[in-house]
């Protein structure tokens, strides 16, 4: 633990608080959020832990990454990446929760797959370059639409513009060829009220990993009519386009150690390995919205929303058994029979999700009402094509087609009364109803499982400002929360012999803020208390799948700590720690034990939740090294470490992921010439130290001839690595 503390204040402080220190006037670490994400998001006054990115924020940390690694320095929040770089798959988990608890949403439109319930960054190449805020609630927050949020929720706002003209063109080149090049133009408000935006973005990657390049294109269009002052509608297309080297298996341990780029994936008979062993998908959202201001106290809010995905996986596959493509075995001429072959296969989904979604605010002289909700449907078809095999199967043979049908609904109420100008109390509740039609697995064709689900989520809390004036907000806040969480597919398919449950969250809040013109400080505590979580254990169903099971009680407690201080003009730093325990109570693990063809079963209690690591902390410095009226050199130096973490749910110290702490560097010249137009040039070094380490991972045992075998799985990160990019922007 000291070691731990030491690292912390060596890297000293370097983000800005919340990212809202953009300069020495004093800001929220809780702004008002913008109109299509309004209703869902936490202010100021709210009782949780929240932090907003303003654009300007986001634009200056927007090198090419995934959106992740622009919120990696957060408190509690740890990021990684299947290639290992920040392009294409990457992952976020927020107090230990992996993306499926993390509800995100796109101008209040959920994301979340209907299904699996993930997020897939991929599939919206350089979103934040049309970002105009970004708010991360850690914990249940408030309601939102879309999956329960379990961990945390993020809220993406790309809809308001302002009304001025501009222009945009941004190139990235960098280590592992990578490059990025990015064009955005928005128009100035007509005099008939309309205005347009429109947004291209191209993205490779090698990837650290072998074979795991990134080809990424995303395309946005905005339009927006201001009907009247108190009427505007508002309309986005966004389409994203992505093919991704497939680095889903990780690395193995004996790999890791003698060549940290291993890849296994798509390999052949002859030690080749197929070169087409790629992810492929499109994905595009279609939204369209209405405000109106009905009198100086009330707002509606309204939507439309379509999102469309469609694409594959290919593989080489050896040993395939033709059984499982319900074929006979193969016969040849000679009249040998064959049980299996080689093949590409292409793995396919064509899914659509659409709905409406509504808002409406009204202020009733001390209380601020809000009345909110979504009806959706996901309508998905999963099939899969046999493109060529060596022997007895015809090309593009479709050897299963499913259909899936999900619909989900919510509508909640939220209040805020001001007992006082210093007490606000705050009551919410919501009701939600989602349910599953499953007609088939790729494994298990026959099995049609159906289900629904009705929850009510309560919150309620309080905040009290003990200060508040123009250069000074100091307040405590208490809230307690309820969430509760549908299984995803994979869920129903796997436990064949009973039907999972849903998981029910008490989260519980208490936290104290503190923001002056020089200094901010925030302390959160936090306990979420699980029922029914779903966890991995390795037991294995009757069908011979690894499944999730329920575990009766789980909790994740902890303190999360954030200051930033304004040494002067020049400098400033920020940094926060997370210091947690994520247990589970009870829990039998299940090995595989090959010599028995059964399974060995081992009680554990008060372990801890695998991928949670209870250290989790973030530094950084920005220091602005130059400054007159057309040109500023700024550097900042940003630092994130992460506790041990395990690979399963038994705390067994030989199957975890070792600390690391990594530093990048950041420097940035920026001109402003006479006619309003900026150039920025930027370096990134990311990993300056060149450390070698492991973001996430799993693990797998069995016994063998009486003796236990462990497997230890990771995804190594990119060591050092180089990112140039120029930006020429005029307004």
């Amino acid at each position: 633990m000291k070691k731990t503390v030491f690292v912390f204040l060596l890297l000293g402080p370097i983000f800005s608080f919340a990212q809202s220190t953009d300069s020495l006037v004093l800001k929220s670490l809780n702004p008002v959020a913008v109109n299509a994400s309004a209703a869902i998001r936490a202010t100021d006054k709210d009782p949780f832990a929240a932090t907003t990115l303003s654009e300007k924020t986001i634009q200056k940390n927007n090198n090419a990454q995934d959106l992740p690694y622009l919120l990696q320095y957060l408190p509690s929040v740890v990021v990684g990446s299947d290639a290992g770089t920040g392009f294409g798959y990457t992952n976020m988990r927020v107090r230990g929760t992996d993306g499926t608890r993390i509800n995100v949403t796109l101008n209040g439109v959920p994301v979340n797959d209907a299904e699996s319930q993930a997020t897939y960054f991929v599939d919206f190449a350089d979103i934040a370059s049309s970002t105009n805020s970004i708010q991360l609630q850690r914990g249940v927050g408030t309601s939102t639409n879309g999956p329960g949020a379990f961990g945390a929720t993020l809220s993406m706002q790309t809809i308001d513009q302002e009304a001025a003209p501009k222009l945009s063109i941004q190139a990235v080149v960098g280590s592992l060829n990578t490059s990025k090049w990015c064009a955005k133009w928005q128009s100035a408000r007509l005099k008939n009220g309309l205005q347009f935006g429109w947004r291209a973005s191209k993205l490779n990657s090698d990837g650290y990993i072998n074979r795991s390049a990134s080809d990424l294109n995303a395309m946005q269009f905005n339009m927006s009519w201001l009907q009247s002052p108190t009427t505007k509608w508002s309309a986005m297309i966004m389409r994203g386009k992505e093919k991704t080297g497939q680095a889903w298996d990780g690395v193995p341990e004996d790999s890791l150690k003698t060549n940290r780029t291993y890849n296994g994936l798509g390999i052949k008979e002859d030690g080749t390995y197929y070169n087409n062993q790629t992810d492929n998908y499109q994905q595009t959202y279609y939204q369209a919205f209405y405000d109106k201001t009905l009198t100086h106290q009330a707002t509606l809010h309204a939507g439309l929303f379509l999102t469309t995905g469609k694409g594959f996986y290919e593989e080489y596959k050896q040993d395939q058994y033709y059984e499982s493509y319900h074929l006979p075995n193969f016969i040849s001429s000679n009249n040998d029979t064959f049980i299996a072959t080689s093949l590409v296969r292409q793995l396919w989904l064509d899914n659509k999700n659409y709905g409406a979604l509504f808002s409406y605010n009204q202020v009733f002289n001390k209380c601020n009402l809000t009345l909110g909700g979504i009806v959706s449907q996901y309508e998905g078809q999963h099939y899969g094509l046999v493109k060529w095999a060596t022997q007895g199967i015809p090309a593009d043979y479709k050897w299963y087609q499913l259909s899936s049908l999900k619909k989900d609904a919510n509508v909640y109420a939220k209040a805020r009364y001001h007992f006082s100008d210093q007490l606000i109390g705050f009551a919410e509740l919501q009701y939600r109803s989602a349910s599953y039609e499953m007609n088939g697995f790729r494994k298990n064709t026959d099995l049609h499982p159906t289900a629904s689900y009705q929850f009510l989520n309560p919150k309620m809390g309080i905040t009290y400002f003990v200060k508040k004036t123009n250069t000074l907000m100091e307040k405590v806040y208490a809230s307690i929360a309820v969430a509760n969480k549908e299984p995803n597919r994979d869920d129903f398919e796997t436990s064949t012999q009973q039907m999972p449950k849903a998981e029910h969250l008490t989260d519980v809040e208490l936290g104290y803020e503190y923001t002056h013109i020089k200094a901010q400080f925030a302390a959160n505590f936090y306990f979420m208390n699980y029922k029914n979580q779903l966890v991995n254990n390795g037991k294995i169903n009757d069908v011979g799948a690894y499944t999730r099971v329920n575990v009766d009680q789980s909790y994740r407690a902890g303190l999360e700590l954030q200051g930033a201080y304004v040494i002067n003009k020049k400098f400033n730093l920020f940094a926060n720690l997370t210091l947690s325990k994520n247990k589970i109570k009870a829990i039998n693990e299940f090995i595989d034990d090959y010599d028995s063809s059964t399974q060995r079963i081992v009680a554990h209690t008060n372990t801890d939740i695998i991928l949670s690591p209870n250290v989790v902390a973030a530094a950084g410095l920005h220091a602005l090294v130059y400054q007159n009226k057309t040109k500023t050199i700024d550097v900042d130096v940003l630092g994130k470490h992460v506790g041990q973490q395990y690979l399963d749910n038994t705390s067994n110290a030989s199957r975890s992921i070792a600390a690391y702490t990594v530093t990048d560097l950041k420097s940035s010249f920026t001109w402003v010439t006479k006619n309003a137009a900026s150039i920025r040039l930027q370096a990134s070094v990311t990993n300056i130290f060149n450390r070698a380490y492991e973001a996430s991972g799993y693990n797998f045992n069995y016994y063998y001839g009486g003796q236990l075998s462990t497997n230890n799985v990771y995804y190594p990160q990119a060591k050092r690595m180089l990112l140039l990019s120029i930006l020429w922007q005029i307004k």
